[in-house]
């Protein structure tokens, strides 16, 4: 990647956005990283400006809009310019349908999507006028199908590539190019914050999360992504195979998908 780039991540204290920010990192990137943890967050940008990148901390809570808005205004005084915005931040699910609570619901569909929307649609104008750029948006495999106890991280995730690829026709005329990135299985702390019923945090690292592909892998991946200015990328091991079975085979992919323990 090309030195000058200001590139914005939100999710950047951990798993695929750290990874981001240390690959991007280098002399004459400038990086704005965002995220709840502060401390977490400035042990980031420590190994960022090791690597030689300008970095700027600017935490917020993706389900809180006024933190949201005061961010944009920071960003905007701080750098001229956003050439990429990594739309990563977001919480897991892990619960049934009938055990989960519309409060529970709303606060994963607050986190996944509105949080996203919101930043997105304040920080546009900024990057229309300063000669576009490209916005990378973290879905998922359950972006693109339904997986058991996923209920709604699956509606936020479908939800994310209708407003995007929206957003993509809208804007090609100003040079704005949408990166859906749909990872499957990598292991990160996903699954330890994932929501139950309850609300609480799932606490734990599930198999299937342990043994997937690396955070640092995944930030190749997309990184590889935006240098060929592609509007999708599937990341992942074996599981990639089942949005093309969803599609080709749908009996096949049914039958799997039934005997896929989600806790596993």
């Amino acid at each position: 990647m090309a030195n000058s780039r200001t590139i914005w991540i939100t999710g950047a204290s951990s798993g695929i956005g750290e990874a981001l920010a240390n690959l991007w990192a280098q002399a004459g990137t400038v990086l704005i990283l965002s995220g709840r943890d502060t401390l977490q967050l400035e042990r980031v940008a420590v190994a960022c400006k090791k690597l030689g990148a300008e970095v700027h901390v600017l935490p917020f809570d993706l389900t809180n809009e006024k933190e949201i808005a005061e961010s944009v205004l920071i960003a905007q005084s701080l750098v001229p310019k956003i050439n990429i915005l990594v739309n990563n931040g977001g919480i897991g699910q892990r619960s049934l349908i009938i055990d989960t609570p519309l409060e529970v619901s709303r606060r994963i569909m607050e986190t996944d999507f509105w949080g996203h929307i919101s930043l997105t649609q304040q920080i546009l104008p900024f990057i229309v006028k300063n000669g576009g750029g490209t916005i990378v948006v973290l879905s998922s495999l359950s972006g693109l199908f339904g997986f058991p106890q996923r209920s709604m991280y699956c509606a936020a995730k479908h939800a994310l590539h209708g407003f995007f690829e929206t957003l993509r026709l809208e804007h090609n005329k100003d040079n704005i190019n949408v990166l859906m990135v749909c990872p499957g299985r990598v292991n990160t702390n996903i699954s330890y914050h994932a929501l139950t019923s309850t609300g609480g945090k799932h606490g734990k690292m599930d198999k299937g999360q342990e043994q997937g592909v690396t955070a640092e892998f995944c930030a190749s991946k997309i990184v590889r992504a935006i240098i060929k200015n592609k509007k999708q990328v599937i990341i992942g091991k074996k599981e990639v195979i089942m949005p093309y079975l969803k599609r080709f085979a749908p009996w096949l992919f049914y039958w799997i998908a039934l005997r896929i323990d989600p806790n596993a």
